[in-house]
């Protein structure tokens, strides 16, 4: 008998000889293959593990995982086939070893079936590592009993293994499960992956995960990378790992170096231009947005009364407990149902004593009427508590209702985003607050950039004359030569006000980029004009002060400063020398003025 079926339960068979055309058949006759795919650490550039991916025979009629396992659930071998690949991947772990962890997929079922098959010692009789093998826990929705998985993991985590929570983000992934098991990974969908350089909204949701995997002590995995660009933005996220075709397909042999497409990557100076998400409407928001309608109980209540609570409404993770209408403490359910598993005959014991000795009495408590805005501080507190518990939110200092920890992550992660966005209203493009980010951004990379400063000359009597209509129209004709001027890979263009825009180029032909840009709008501003002013070369109009004089047709001027690496410390000092430099343009009327002396002051 071959060691993979030597750790598996014994397989009903309808006949002697396996049938080849059954998962059953392929597992009596040893015929799957694990490949393995890197893990990558960023930071270091190394590879820190890989993850076993199953593989069947060539002629074998199921040629992806997702239709072995379709048909390995049509013939009820589901926990068979997932013990195999993990037997199989130890095994070609042992014979072929190679650099750090070992990722295995399984589900909850498998998982506590393959333990209790570790405290049996048949892993001894193997003579298998565990340490170092990461179990990639997989279809969350089926983990129903939470306490067997925690007692499953104890024993697991006892071997030297660790835990990963698989395609977190699906829709299958449970937030409870997470602060419940506290796995050491986190892998992240690769649907939130995929063109993540292009998607402001996936910028939000690893940027929220990131804020949760810090609260629970995970690390992040990002899976899916097939692009240099999607790499690129993961890499200016600070999310620790990734895995991905980009890194490595799938081998038999586990990968010892990585390729060189990605190193560039990894070792490259360039920031990536990180996209903003549609705006999303916070104003105005609060606590009691978060608000789910909960009945209470007194403070008096029982430990019975409360188990009865949480029977009739299971729903619901927490209840308050009032005197008078007023919160004194909140007690969780996952308290109650622990203290029912761990202590025999609870009810028994406990039943007529105050519930209320295993509540929380300082709970988080919200103003209904508190905005969404003002909790950011909650998610930097000491007590993290809520996140787990959830909050308690009234009105007046009267209990109305409660909150969940899920609820205000997402909120307050949606309203401060919103908050930083101020994209302009006339061209769409970012403001002051994320260019101001950018820069810093820039700065903190220590590499060289270029800071461009436009503004339009005569733009304000070409507005007086032919209306804000037309001056719109030619602002946006500004900003459609300033964009396409810019690689939206290495340079950040933003529109801080009126006719006044900065660009942030890490492109090395920046000057070529911005001289086209000049000579394309100063051609077509000219068409925003009548025909007589385009015959005359420009309009009589009123100035600043009130006199009727000639003003040339409108052209843009741009001030550029070459920053260099510890020059500048801060964005304000770039903002101001740019501005400077494009002063020098509009007076030296010069179409772009470069000023590479600029001193930070």
């Amino acid at each position: 008998m071959n060691a993979v079926n030597m750790f598996i339960l014994p397989l009903p068979s309808a006949s002697a000889s396996p049938d080849p055309h059954s998962v059953r058949g392929l597992l009596q006759t040893d015929s799957l293959r694990m490949h393995l795919q890197p893990i990558v650490d960023m930071a270091a550039c190394r590879i820190i593990g890989h993850e076993a991916l199953v593989r069947t025979p060539a002629e074998c009629t199921w040629r992806t995982p997702d239709t072995l396992f379709a048909a390995a659930r049509r013939e009820g071998s589901v926990l068979e086939l997932e013990q195999a690949c993990m037997m199989a991947a130890l095994v070609r772990r042992r014979e072929v070893p190679g650099p750090g962890q070992l990722f295995v997929n399984l589900s909850a079922a498998a998982f506590v079936r393959v333990l209790s098959l570790m405290a049996n010692h048949v892993d001894t009789a193997l003579n298998l590592d565990w340490s170092g093998v990461v179990i990639e826990l997989t279809e969350h929705e089926h983990v129903h009993d939470v306490s067997a998985a925690q007692e499953a993991l104890t024993f697991w985590r006892g071997r030297g293994g660790a835990l990963a929570l698989d395609d977190f983000g699906d829709g299958r992934s449970s937030l409870r499960l997470w602060s419940e098991l506290r796995p050491e990974y986190i892998k992240i969908d690769k649907y939130f992956i995929h063109h993540i350089h292009r998607e402001g909204h996936k910028i939000k949701t690893l940027r929220a995960l990131q804020q949760l995997a810090e609260t629970f002590g995970s690390r992040l995995i990002a899976e899916g990378v097939e692009e240099a660009d999607e790499l690129m933005a993961l890499r200016d996220l600070n999310i620790p790992l990734v895995q991905g075709y980009f890194l490595g397909r799938p081998d038999l042999q586990p990968a010892t170096e990585i390729p060189q497409a990605a190193m560039d990557v990894l070792q490259s100076r360039q920031l990536a231009v990180l996209p903003e998400d549609r705006p999303v409407i916070n104003r105005g928001l609060t606590a009691r947005s978060l608000m789910t309608i909960a009945e209470a109980l007194p403070s008096t209540a029982n430990h019975k009364q409360a188990l009865d609570f949480f029977a009739k409404h299971p729903d619901l993770h927490a209840v308050a407990l009032l005197e008078e209408g007023k919160p004194l403490g909140l007690l969780a359910r996952h308290t109650m149902e622990e203290l029912a598993i761990q202590q025999p005959y609870f009810r028994e014991l406990y039943g007529k004593r105050p519930c209320i000795r295993h509540a929380n009495t300082s709970p988080l408590i919200v103003d209904a009427n508190t905005p969404i805005e003002q909790l950011t501080s909650v998610l930097v507190s000491a007590d993290q508590r809520y996140l787990r518990e959830g909050f308690i939110i009234t009105e007046g200092g009267r209990y109305i209702g409660l909150g969940t920890g899920e609820q205000l992550v997402r909120r307050v992660t949606e309203a401060r985003i919103e908050a930083a966005r101020h994209a302009n209203p006339l061209t769409f493009l970012p403001g002051n607050v994320p260019l101001t980010l950018h820069m810093e951004r820039l700065l903190e990379n220590r590499e060289p950039f270029t800071a461009c400063y436009a503004d339009l000359n005569n733009f304000k009597a070409f507005n007086d004359h032919y209306g804000y209509w037309r001056g719109d129209e030619m602002i946006r004709l500004q900003a459609r030569c300033l964009s396409e001027a810019c690689d939206p890979r290495k340079d950040f263009i933003g529109h801080v006000g009126g006719d006044d825009f900065v660009l942030l180029m890490q492109s090395e032909d920046w000057h070529e980029r911005v001289t086209n840009a000049v000579e394309k709008f100063n051609t077509l501003a000219q068409e925003l004009f009548d025909e007589n002013a385009r015959k005359a070369g420009g309009i009589y109009a009123e100035d600043r002060h009130g006199i009727m004089r000639f003003h040339p047709m409108t052209t843009v001027s741009i001030g550029a400063v070459r920053v260099q690496p510890k020059k500048f410390a801060h964005a304000e000092q770039v903002a101001n020398a740019a501005a400077m430099a494009k002063h020098h343009a509009k007076q030296s009327r010069l179409g772009i003025y470069v000023d590479d002396e600029a001193n930070p002051g």
